[in-house]
């Protein structure tokens, strides 16, 4: 009765066809993201009140210099949770809460993005594969979103199997991508943790405190990782039990 009653209701889109397991997975998707999202935050305000000796940008720049990379910039970006290295233009760009503050948090942060250039640096193969993906990352993500338009606006490609398999080849793209994201994200904060206790920059409790926010914040990562996954294995099936 429910399925039939949800039929119904998408019957006038191109969404019909699809189940009630992929709002499932996108519901238990939303709701995980959001919790560790909730934690990342919470983590991040209480260690952004114990102090260390140095700012974010003090850090990022003693980091970079310790790991011989002379030309990368440490630059200051508006917003929150902004934080990201741009291996085009050779920048970390730090958030002007990073940036400033001299907090536990902010070390853990600048540290990280500067993890990311040092695999720049250094090659690393993880790094190389996610930026020859960016284009094709882009392309699936605009394609996908074209694709989700015509759908609610009642073009039924679900229907049909080519469509269908186009769109699991677009969304596989986007999920090897969050896959692929995962070693890097997780190799930075190893970096950055590595780093930040040789330096003397944390003592052990503080350390500890660093190595739980960026734990908290590679779990985004997982959890984006994890419902990407998910959804594409649901619409591979869809796919694969599809006749024409």
């Amino acid at each position: 009765m429910v399925l039939e009653t949800l039929q119904l209701a998408y019957a006038s889109t191109g969404l019909y066809g699809i189940s009630p397991l992929y709002w499932i997975i996108i519901g238990g998707t939303m709701i995980v993201s959001m919790l560790v999202s909730g934690t990342l935050k919470s983590r991040f305000t209480e260690y952004s009140q114990i102090p260390v000796r140095m700012t974010g940008a003090q850090i990022a720049e003693h980091m970079l210099r310790e790991n011989g990379i002379r030309d990368v910039k440490v630059i200051s970006t508006p917003g929150q949770l902004t934080d990201h290295y741009d291996p085009m233009k050779k920048t970390v760009n730090l958030s002007e809460p990073v940036y400033h503050a001299n907090s536990v948090a902010a070390a853990a942060v600048a540290a990280h993005e500067c993890g990311h250039a040092v695999q720049h640096q250094q090659a690393y193969k993880w790094l190389e594969f996610r930026s020859k993906m960016v284009p094709a990352v882009q392309f699936s993500s605009k394609m996908l979103n074209y694709l989700m338009i015509a759908a609610f606006l009642g073009i039924g490609f679900m229907q049909n199997s080519t469509m269908l398999w186009i769109w699991v080849a677009l969304f596989g793209v986007t999920t090897l991508f969050a896959i692929v994201t995962l070693p890097v994200e997780f190799d930075a904060s190893r970096r950055a943790l590595v780093w930040l206790e040789s330096s003397g920059n944390t003592v052990t409790i503080e350390h500890e405190k660093a190595k739980n926010a960026l734990f908290w914040a590679a779990m985004t990562y997982v959890a984006a990782a994890v419902g990407s996954i998910a959804q594409f294995l649901y619409f591979l099936m869809m796919a694969l039990g599809r006749r024409d």
